[in-house]
């Protein structure tokens, strides 16, 4: 029966997409910062202030919990 339910749990894990939508507009948002840092020079150093202050909120996000 254990095994029965570790099977039903694990189909719902792999059918489960309700977090497909924001990590696709994220990376989106991603290639789109990318790609205005390539075309414009000084966008580049502003960019990377952003990504590194969302890397510290989200390092910290996860050593909090």
């Amino acid at each position: 029966m254990k095994k029965l339910k570790n099977m039903v749990w694990n189909l719902r894990i792999i059918k489960d997409t309700k977090g497909q939508d924001l990590i696709e507009y994220a990376l989106m948002a991603g290639f789109v910062a990318v790609a205005a840092g390539a075309i414009m020079p000084g966008v580049a150093t502003q960019i990377g202030v952003i990504f590194s202050r969302v890397t510290l909120s989200l390092t910290s996000a996860a050593t909090a919990s």
